[in-house]
């Protein structure tokens, strides 16, 4: 299985790179950095300058060959120059040519360090990619080939996809050997400004469900906890929560997306305000599941 890393030449390029290669690393897969430039073909008003189209490609050339050297050593990884519409697009059509299971990309600079601003490529492929998409916070990750990942939480509730959410998260779980912990996220669909008893319960009932199917799925050696998440806002209930620094947290796709597809939901979007650590969002309808 192979991850794909969207690369530009910025920090934000940067902290992409060192979660892609943190993800791939503990989860033993293979990496593709991928820099996309404009399409040759694209529509114009103006001609085409054959000079600057040429020294365009021989400076993504030496940015990837400066990304590849980035990479440790010991990791299987392999560079591509793509020629798009847009950057979003570039990274959609390698996923499909390389048969991707997740694309990386960076958060947008000009958040609060360590938080998520998500800019105009990463809301792209959060509304239209059929595999995960994982964010990476400005300032997150301090340098490339640091350890891999220590805990995956997954943020669960009861609606569509959540299965496949879960199924997700044991699957990183397992392939890094890393605890999972399972946050429901029952009390907080409801939506209330203070949380019923009768909703906290089936938020613990749930809770309950979904570890029991986490266990089952898990090598004995692997820890898995869960815990209810309840508060009048999405974001008091995310900043409550202890996060490892070299954790990520998985999260489902909106109910509103198309079978297969990302579409970044209400609540998810509220967690990126508070989130320290990388996002994971998993498309509704995920074709992963815990037999893989």
């Amino acid at each position: 299985m192979r991850y794909i890393v969207g690369y530009t030449d910025t920090p934000s390029g940067e902290d992409a790179l060192n979660l892609a290669v943190r993800l791939a690393r503990s989860m033993k897969r293979s990496l593709d950095i991928v820099i996309v430039l404009r399409s040759e073909a694209r529509a114009t008003l103006v001609p085409v300058d054959a000079g600057y189209e040429k020294y365009l490609h021989q400076a993504a050339e030496e940015w990837l060959h400066h990304a590849l050297t980035l990479v440790p050593r010991d990791m299987e990884v392999n560079g591509h120059i793509v020629y798009a519409e847009s950057f979003a697009q570039g990274l959609l059509d390698a996923s499909r040519d390389l048969e991707a299971r997740m694309i990386v990309v960076g958060a947008a600079r000009g958040g609060l360090l360590g938080r998520f601003t998500v800019g105009s490529v990463a809301n792209a492929l959060l509304h239209s990619a059929v595999v995960p998409v994982a964010l990476a916070p400005e300032g997150s990750i301090a340098e490339v080939g640091m350890e891999g990942i220590s805990r995956v939480t997954c943020a669960v509730g009861t609606r569509s996809g959540a299965k496949e959410l879960v199924d997700a998260g044991i699957l990183a779980a397992r392939a890094a050997g890393v605890s999972l912990r399972l946050v429901s996220l029952v009390a907080l669909d409801a939506e209330g400004v203070d949380t019923p008893p009768e909703v906290q319960a089936r938020a613990e009932e749930h809770a309950a469900e979904t570890l029991a199917y986490a266990a089952e799925h898990l090598p004995d050696d692997i820890e898995v906890t869960v815990l209810t998440a309840s508060g009048n806002r999405v974001e008091d209930a995310v900043a409550a929560l202890d996060w490892d620094p070299g954790e990520v947290v998985f999260v489902g796709s909106s109910r509103l997306a198309q079978p297969r597809q990302i579409f970044l939901g209400t609540t998810a979007a509220k967690m990126l305000r508070e989130l320290p650590v990388p996002m994971i969002v998993v498309p509704r309808d995920s074709i992963l599941t815990v037999e893989d």
